[in-house]
């Protein structure tokens, strides 16, 4: 009888998460596969798009700047990933969570603070708008965080007697570095280029707004073509050849892991990072912490500088007018900051309660149906959100029509949060020891009661940071939104979007002001994270 009930309690508690994912993600992302391989009459299919010269040109472009984004972030990131994995310094905690907030920054304030920063009236007397360089130093910025954060870890954690090793036996630094580090971290190395490659390549806020569609990638087309153009297949054409090139680049990538993983001595964190001494170790430190900071905060204080600005001097009146309507928006941009709380709020609630339901089937499955079930969760962080978006757009109309409902937004938002919770509860959940539990049971306690009494004490701190990561997912979010937010209901970044794409000084001041509270909102969301995540999301 108990084998038979420990059986039964993971499908049952599966079965939310998985009815959630099969019709939220699974049937959307169908059904733009099926539009774009079967549609008839005046549509078109991927052969037809491929057949265009301008459409051939996108993916192209798409494909290129990916490459040049990728090398270019890799190349200015290993230097910070160097300084925080080898040394140990006062602030590095700080500097951590500083270098991660322009990773959760929505794509459409990197996009505004770039607009700012390389437009003709900006600090630095040059106009790269509608020019490759803009999009590639803003991909940089908004990835730089994936480089350092992934390859520190690894470079930290290097057994130090490998490198003293090879300087015994006369190897210089630079022989050190390409014999004995280079081939130890490369597959971190590896795993972060294929993360930046991925971002850049689905890049949309950043490329919309800096591009200005004289540049776009194939997410900005499908969301061109369904929008603007209102051509649905050649969207859902477009959407499966990105598709396409999405799971061609994360096959590729699992092999060349295999291939290059290694085995080496790891040692602990507090061993491997040491102390700078001497003037030049110093001189390196401060060096890359003061490029971090120039990289990295000059956007950013650039869009609240701009916030403040106004043609009578410096004042709040850009953040007075966010309460007036503008004819960007059919509501004042004030309605879209509640709107965001709102939804915001909401999607952290619907992302905990399904997260923590799969995480505990997870936890209590089979290895197989385990594993299943974290990699259907998993999904839809390597999905692109416009397409997402627009599958909600073909699919979601029956047998109830939620196009139009306000709850798409909460859902479609909880849908991209729910992996981030899980990634943060799991590995709590299984450092619990089991034998709490079956002395719970054993003393007659429900599979209810265990969970409140043992597993939510231990696993409350790790469901605040999971809530966090999802709020500020949901503030940022911007890709889905765009197809399935309503015109009398705007989030905030897309009220951002709005504004910046009307011209005059007015609604752009407003705009950077928009942009400064959904900032300081997302950061403070990442700081809530790493100040209470301490050792509770080490898998994360």
């Amino acid at each position: 009888m108990k084998e038979r009930k420990n059986r039964w309690l993971p499908w049952s508690l599966a079965a939310v998460p998985i009815a959630f994912f099969g019709y939220f993600f699974v049937y959307p992302l169908l059904t733009v596969l099926v539009t774009g391989f079967t549609s008839t009459g005046t549509a078109t299919n991927v052969l037809d798009v491929l057949a265009r010269p301008s459409l051939r040109g996108i993916a192209w472009f798409t494909l290129w700047q990916a490459v040049a984004s990728t090398v270019l972030t890799v190349l200015l990131a290993l230097p910070g990933a160097y300084v925080l994995g080898r040394y140990d310094f006062r602030g590095k905690s700080l500097t951590k969570a500083a270098v991660t907030v322009p990773f959760i920054m929505p794509t459409v304030v990197v996009g505004g603070a770039f607009l700012t920063l390389l437009g003709p009236d900006g600090p630095l007397g040059i106009d790269l708008r509608r020019t490759i360089w803009s999009i590639l130093i803003a991909h940089v910025f908004f990835n730089y965080a994936v480089v350092v954060r992934t390859v520190s870890a690894a470079w930290e954690r290097l057994d130090p007697s490998l490198r003293a090793a090879a300087a015994s036996l006369g190897a210089d630094r630079w022989r050190t570095f390409r014999h004995v580090t280079l081939p130890l971290i490369r597959p971190a190395v590896a795993s972060a280029a294929s993360i930046v490659f991925l971002f850049s390549f689905t890049s949309f806020g950043v490329v919309l707004i800096l591009g200005d569609l004289v540049h776009s990638t194939i997410e900005v087309e499908i969301w061109r073509q369904a929008t603007t153009v209102l051509n649905l297949p050649a969207a859902a054409a477009l959407a499966v050849l990105q598709l396409v090139g999405i799971t061609s680049v994360l096959w590729f990538y699992a092999r060349y892991q295999a291939r290059q993983a290694v085995q080496s001595h790891v040692a602990a964190v507090r061993t491997s990072a040491a102390r700078p001494t001497g003037r030049r170790q110093r001189t390196i430190v401060a060096v890359n912490l003061a490029a971090m900071a120039l990289l990295l905060g000059t956007p950013l204080l650039t869009i609240v500088a701009r916030s403040l600005s106004t043609s009578g001097g410096w004042g709040w009146a850009n953040y007075s007018a966010l309460r007036e309507p503008t004819n960007a928006l059919f509501v004042p941009a004030a309605s879209a900051i509640g709107n965001s709380l709102k939804i915001g709020l909401l999607a952290m609630a619907l992302a905990l309660l399904v997260g923590m339901l799969a995480a505990w089937a997870i936890l209590r499955a089979g290895t197989r149906f385990g594993h299943s079930l974290d990699v259907l969760i998993m999904l839809p962080l390597g999905t692109s959100a416009v397409t997402l978006g627009f599958g909600f757009l073909l699919a979601l109309d029956r047998p109830i029509d939620l196009r139009t409902s306000f709850w798409l937004l909460p859902i479609a938002h909880a849908l991209i949060a729910v992996p981030f919770v899980i990634r943060t509860a799991l590995p709590v959940l299984r450092s619990i020891e089991p034998r709490l539990r079956e002395a719970a049971a054993v003393l007659g306690a429900a599979p209810r009661r265990v969970w409140q009494e043992i597993d939510l004490p231990i696993v409350r701190r790790a469901l605040l940071v999971g809530g966090a990561f999802a709020f500020a997912v949901s503030m940022g979010e911007f890709g889905a939104t765009s197809f399935i937010a309503r015109p009398d209901v705007p989030t905030l970044p897309i009220a951002v979007y709005r504004l910046l794409s009307r011209p005059g000084a007015a609604t752009f001041g407003q705009a950077m002001a928009a942009s400064t509270l959904l900032m300081i909102v997302t950061a403070a969301g990442i700081l809530v994270v790493e100040r209470w995540r301490g050792g509770t999301a080490q898998e994360f």
